[in-house]
């Protein structure tokens, strides 16, 4: 059995101030002038320590109130208030919300899993993978030192193509070749996002956070700087068949990754991707859409190792928005099952993966594992303003973060989303990752239970009055 694979955190600062959720309007009129003003009251002597950041023009009191509300019942004239930030509300969109990229920057920064000692007060269900629940009967009782201690818990998978059986010569000995596969630690790899003020700081640092946490990164050959070489076996260039001899691809890459379209043809990758780095295992990405299960399975019959389905920056499909990636890797999933094919083909899934529920309940769906994009981008205290496709200046210089910080503050996301998929495989009883590709009896579709609870009871229409 392999050592328990742990991925060791640090305390990594933010380079700039976070917008805070709220902020504190203390109004002076009317002010009685207490002897004992409950300003001076504060415990955490927010006020003692108030200033202004003139570069980002932040009053500190609203990112280092801890929200305990004292000053503000204490108040004998209620000349205090705490409001929402507007700043905070419009920051990101309705996928990658305020909160979402808050819980983000925290993890990045500490390591550690976000936790609301209110409990969790949103809806109970919505779309995409808020529909989707996970089985939790087996959290009856938790080991005394937690998923680190005794209990052992694998997150190891294995990327490529395994033979259907074995052939054995004369004096019994194995006749094929041995499968190529890489077995990463965790099931999460990183990817270049689509927009970013991105700098060969930004990509080397994310190199070195894949060679730290012993995963893949994926990014545009032409990326690819010479300061990557030494972390070339964690590297994974993206090829375009219409690149010609124009890509350097530095040796002892163990994997590339082809952009595959309508028209191409599948023995033409594997060629075209053996003359650029032989030896290497092949990923083709194809686009969730329409066909996708057809398109995967006709790559799987030729002979491609790993199909990597790529969704939308929302997780949707690519040509139906009323459509999630989450749906797009069960049908392909049972497609391949149905064709018997399944274990000859490694799934990787990307696309509006924001939290790390979504990766336990992309693997639910039949993914081997998942790209994370824009995460480890808000890692790097990306607000999703998208300044950047306009040409205007980033407000937290992305660009010019130190490679070292941009390394350890992708660590611990990705540290904190491993803890979190610990935790959701200890409740449900799984001990290994592998084993829980496909297992949708663990979770429950909203969809499918409100099928067949109030399927029978027929739709309705508009203008027709129920009886």
């Amino acid at each position: 059995m392999p050592a328990k694979y742990v991925i060791h955190t640090e305390e990594t600062p933010n380079r700039f101030k976070p917008l805070s959720r709220s902020g504190i309007i203390a109004w002076e009129e009317g002010c009685l002038k207490c002897p004992v003003c409950v300003k001076r009251q504060c415990v955490y002597g927010v006020y003692d320590k108030r200033g202004i950041d003139a570069r980002q023009m932040l009053d500190s009191i609203d990112y280092l109130c801890m929200n305990c509300f004292r000053c503000i019942q204490n108040c004998p004239k209620e000349l205090i208030h705490k409001s929402v930030n507007p700043e905070y509300k419009e920051m990101g969109d309705y996928h990658w919300s305020p909160d979402i990229i808050s819980r983000l920057w925290y993890q990045a920064e500490t390591g550690k899993i976000p936790v609301s000692g209110a409990g969790y007060p949103g809806p109970f269900s919505g779309s995409g993978f808020d529909s989707m629940w996970t089985d939790m009967s087996e959290i009856v009782r938790p080991t005394r030192d937690g998923i680190h201690g005794r209990e052992y818990i694998s997150t190891m998978v294995d990327l490529g193509r395994t033979p259907q059986y074995l052939t054995f010569g004369e004096n019994a000995e194995i006749e094929q070749s041995r499968p190529q596969v890489i077995s990463v630690p965790v099931p999460i790899l990183i990817r270049v996002p689509e927009f970013g003020e991105l700098s060969e700081l930004t990509f080397e640092g994310w190199a070195r956070a894949a060679s730290m946490l012993g995963t893949l990164f994926a990014l545009p050959s032409d990326c690819i700087t010479m300061s990557m070489s030494r972390d070339s076996q964690f590297l994974v260039p993206i090829l375009s068949l219409a690149g010609g001899d124009q890509d350097w691809i530095p040796e002892g890459v163990r994997m590339v990754e082809i952009e595959v379209g309508e028209e191409d043809d599948a023995e033409e990758i594997l060629n075209f991707a053996d003359k650029k780095a032989p030896g290497a295992l092949v990923s083709a990405r194809i686009p969730v859409d329409e066909g996708v299960e057809d398109r995967t399975l006709n790559l799987v019959k030729a002979g491609v190792p790993i199909v990597h389905l790529q969704g939308t920056w929302d997780g949707r499909w690519q040509d139906d928005e009323t459509r999630f990636l989450k749906d797009g890797i069960r049908f392909v999933h049972l497609a391949l099952v149905e064709e018997g094919l399944r274990d000859s083909i490694t799934l990787l899934a990307s696309g509006g993966i924001a939290m790390a529920e979504h990766v336990a309940k992309s693997i639910i769906c039949g993914a081997d594992a998942v790209y994370l994009d824009f995460p480890i981008l808000i890692a790097l205290e990306c607000r999703m303003c998208r300044r950047c496709l306009k040409n205007l200046p980033c407000p937290v210089e992305i660009g010019q973060a130190e490679r070292q910080w941009v390394a350890k503050r992708v660590r611990n996301l990705v540290g904190a989303f491993h803890n979190q998929l610990l935790e959701v495989m200890g409740a449900m009883g799984m001990r290994d990752a592998r084993r829980l590709r496909g297992e949708a009896g663990r979770a429950m579709f909203f969809e499918e239970l409100d099928q067949r609870t109030f399927g029978q009871l027929g739709t309705v229409e508009e203008d027709v009055e129920l009886e």
